[in-house]
């Protein structure tokens, strides 16, 4: 990765946060679907990041949305999840389709490959995010619907934000 891209990588992910620490964080879809566009910051880094690394900045990501949440590394561990398993996701993707390497983004990919990449992970996310949360097992319907709805708001905001990206 060269510095240019690394320096744009870096700006992303602290866009990425300061939109989900200051405007994110309180739009929510008919009291069921909240917007975490912070995992896009995970999930938009080049494919060439060393996995530690981008374990870290997943880490670090989460950590910071939990601490502006108080949700008590919820977050974290959902981001650090997500981050170990995209290489495995990219590496699926490549082999479906027979390519040799693979960018990430809408444009670059097309816009059903981007949602394969995209929604199974944003899937995972939020199940693991809001069945961490749940305290008995009747809640697991109204738990559910909000797995999917969140994930719906937020993969279509990540949409929008690719729509008008430049990359």
């Amino acid at each position: 990765m060269s510095l240019r891209e690394a320096i744009q990588s870096t700006l992303m992910v602290l866009l990425y946060l300061l939109l989900q620490i200051f405007f994110m964080r309180n739009m929510v879809l008919f009291n069921y679907g909240f917007c975490f566009v912070y995992i896009a910051a995970i999930l938009l880094l080049p494919v060439e990041t060393d996995r530690m690394y981008l374990l870290l900045i997943a880490f670090g990501v989460g950590f910071v949305v939990d601490v502006f949440s108080n949700t008590f590394g919820m977050h974290a561990a959902a981001s650090v999840l997500i981050a170990y398993l995209r290489p495995f996701v990219i590496r699926y993707q490549m082999e479906s389709k027979g390519m040799d390497r693979i960018d990430i983004g809408m444009r670059s990919q097309g816009f059903i490959s981007f949602l394969g990449y995209m929604f199974p992970l944003i899937l995972i996310h939020h199940a693991v995010l809001f069945l961490a949360e749940i305290n008995n097992m009747g809640m697991i319907l109204y738990s559910l619907v909000r797995i999917i709805a969140s994930a719906i708001f937020t993969l279509v905001f990540i949409i929008i934000l690719e729509l008008f990206s430049r990359r």
